[in-house]
């Protein structure tokens, strides 16, 4: 409150200034321009003290700004009083005379327009600066319906977040933009804007190419999302391969009869190996095996000499 209060109290001061100066030649200018601020980043209000004769020396000894009445950063008696989120762009704003106003993390509250007063020994001075806040609009996203029949007609939505002001959706077939579409605007709850748009189209012979693009208030896309609708028949599944002539449920099974002889194959292989096994252990309790020639081991084996020559 008391930094309110000064603030208030500094531009009553400094408007009396003003009218007192009606009289006299003011050695300044205060020029400000309008700027773009992006939502949840820093933005800039770009105000410049210009000097309209050549001065030796000047001292500002007083700065304020201020939006819809209430003031958001003053300097005074050589100190700066700033809001939380406001500060001057530049540090040495008063031997630069780059008066501009930096605000950190912008929101839409920040949308609209701030004065700024300059006051020097010298001279006084006030411009206003608008700052224009704007959200980009997330990627769009596209929905058609999972099951149609040939030459049907389908609804597609397209559906973009967001963003700020108020954009547009825009419907593109075979890059030909479709008239007449409406785009529905909702209010998020964060102020924010939601977009959505319907297309209603007819499934041709050939596939069709459906772009949605989303376009802020500024007329510029901000991002696009495009898909290739396959012909009608694609949907019943009587899309042919053009490779194998097979159609798309052949290209399914397939893998899964290949996959299904390979289990078959390897529990043959199993129960063969394990017959195999059993039998060779049933040779080595043979009574007629002749100890003095080696285990069963050297048997299957060979002797060390037969090893040598393999």
């Amino acid at each position: 409150m008391r930094m309110v209060s000064i603030g208030i109290l500094l531009w009553l001061l400094t408007a009396v200034c003003i009218c007192g100066q009606n009289a006299t030649y003011a050695f300044i200018k205060v020029d400000c321009k309008e700027n773009i601020g992006r939502y949840n980043e820093s933005s800039m209000l770009d105000c410049m003290v210009s000097l309209t004769q050549m001065l030796n020396d000047l001292t500002v000894t007083a700065v304020v700004w201020k939006k819809d009445d209430k003031p958001l950063l003053t300097f005074s008696k050589e100190k700066v009083n700033p809001m939380k989120g406001y500060s001057f762009a530049v540090p040495s704003w008063n031997k630069s005379l780059n008066v501009s106003l930096l605000i950190a993390n912008t929101s839409l509250s920040n949308h609209g327009i701030y004065t700024c007063l300059v006051v020097t020994d010298r001279g006084s001075d006030n411009s206003t600066a608008r700052l224009n806040v704007t959200a980009t609009y997330k990627r769009p996203i596209l929905s058609s319906p999972a099951k149609v029949t040939p030459n049907s007609i389908v609804n597609l939505t397209c559906r973009s977040e967001y963003g700020y002001p108020k954009g547009q959706l825009v419907w593109l077939v075979n890059q030909v933009v479709q008239q007449d579409i409406i785009t529905v605007a909702q209010e998020m709850e964060t102020g924010l804007y939601s977009l959505s748009s319907k297309l209603t189209l007819r499934l041709g012979q050939d596939p069709t190419q459906i772009q949605c693009v989303v376009f802020n208030a500024s007329h510029s896309k901000d991002d696009e999302v495009a898909v290739m609708m396959p012909d009608s028949s694609y949907f019943e599944g009587q899309a042919k391969n053009p490779e194998s002539g097979l159609d798309v449920a052949t290209k399914v099974v397939a893998p899964v009869v290949v996959i299904g002889s390979l289990v078959v194959g390897l529990l043959l292989y199993l129960v063969l190996k394990s017959k195999y096994q059993n039998s060779r252990h049933g040779q080595d309790h043979h009574p007629e095996i002749d100890p003095e020639r080696g285990g069963t081991q050297d048997n299957l084996l060979g002797s060390p000499e037969s090893q040598e020559t393999l």
